[in-house]
């Protein structure tokens, strides 16, 4: 089996491109959504945070029905893919309201949660040794997907705005079909013998098991909310009133897509510190550019506010693969799947407050201070990873 290993990880991160691609599709498209269905500004963060709730509802079904552990991941992946495929496209049909465009990205976020998690799973099927690194280039597979809806946009120049939606389902539907076709399950795939509604928390009496779900969700508390709301930090940016709407969504996509080489980076890096050690430090260091976000984007020239904001794009994400290596080092063997789908979906609940407060703050308060809003996942997400090393505990 391992000279499967040389070309599975390559199909399921392509795969796993593919089918986030759906994640931001309609963030991409806000201000044609808005114009052809007559949305409020507000529009962003409610349909953002539909697609965050549709993903928690997902992975709580997933996660208590067992699904990626009871029957084959392969297959799971490739029906959320299709269905998550058919339902982003409903979005091209006329006549939407507002809550009509929330229940179909409720549903793309609910297919969604058998696309990022169980890609993680089949990957931990088939890598036990190093995957922290397999998970890196998976979870960077996530950030390209995510940005690249902003690339089509910049991209697509004087086409309409349904074409965007066409091709991110044209996308997910063929990362369905390469999973579904050629990655069967893995050889280190234990399967779940029975539905068990307890097991899901069973892994939190383990100290490692906790601080590493506690600091992925203090990760997420900043990461999604950041990531919205890329596009109008990028507006605020000096000089940037005088951007064209092309350039600002390629900015948009560099800034979130930078994170996809730092996840893969931080894979290797953490085999030579550690795990824990690597995805504390790249906690710290996005707290810290919330910390210092309200000088650094208005004090500096613009060359330099744009490598700042590079760097915060790396480092918001770079502790992602490393934070799903601890659950999945961490969790029963048999119940790997459901204990990943679990972590990620209160990760995702998080972060529909995070968006959410945002959103409120930016009619409210001082717009260079509004990060400040996301400072408290870092500093309590690190407390935990810190606190149970110095205890003795990790």
């Amino acid at each position: 089996m391992k000279s499967n290993q040389t070309w599975v990880l390559p199909l399921i991160v392509g795969a796993q491109f593919c089918g986030t691609s759906l994640w931001f599709a309609g963030n991409a498209v806000m201000a044609d959504l808005g114009a052809a269905f007559q949305l409020a500004p507000s529009a962003l963060g409610t349909l953002t945070s539909s697609v965050q709730f549709g993903f928690i509802c997902g992975t709580l079904v997933f996660t208590l029905l067992a699904l990626a552990d009871r029957f084959s991941p392969s297959k799971v992946f490739f029906a959320s893919a299709l269905a998550g495929a058919v339902l982003n496209l409903g979005m091209v049909l006329p006549g939407h309201t507002l809550w009509s465009l929330v229940l179909l990205r409720f549903a793309v976020g609910f297919s969604l949660a058998g696309i990022y998690p169980v890609g993680m799973k089949l990957a931990a099927d088939y890598f036990q040794q190093g995957l922290g690194k397999s998970l890196g280039w998976l979870v960077g597979a996530l950030v390209l997907g995510t940005a690249f809806p902003h690339l089509l946009k910049a991209l697509s120049g004087n086409w309409p705005w349904k074409a965007v939606i066409v091709a991110t389902s044209a996308l997910a539907l063929s990362g369905g079909a390469l999973i579904g076709g050629l990655v069967p399950d893995g050889p280190f795939r234990k399967k779940g013998q029975q539905l068990n509604f307890r097991v899901a928390f069973q892994g939190f009496a383990k100290p490692a098991f906790r601080a590493a779900a506690l600091g992925y969700w203090g990760h997420m508390w900043e990461l999604y909310a950041f990531w919205t709301f890329v596009p109008w930090l990028v507006a605020r940016l000096p000089n940037a009133a005088t951007w064209e709407p092309a350039q600002l969504s390629l900015w948009s996509f560099i800034i979130i897509a930078v994170g996809s080489g730092a996840c893969v980076l931080g894979g290797y890096w953490a085999q030579k510190t550690g795990t824990r050690k690597a995805a504390t430090a790249f906690l710290v260091a996005s707290g810290s550019c919330c910390l210092l976000s309200p000088w650094l984007t208005t004090w500096l020239p613009l060359a330099l506010v744009l490598v700042f904001l590079l760097f915060w794009g790396m480092v918001v994400i770079a502790d992602s693969p490393l934070f799903s290596t601890l659950v999945a080092q961490n969790a029963p063997p048999e119940w790997k799947g459901t204990a990943l789908t679990l972590v990620n979906g209160v990760g995702f609940g998080l972060t529909i407050v995070s968006i959410q407060l945002l959103q409120a703050g930016v009619d409210r308060l001082p717009p260079d201070f509004l990060f400040w809003l996301l400072l408290p996942g870092p500093i309590l997400g690190s407390l935990a990873l810190l606190l149970t090393v110095r205890e003795g505990r990790a």
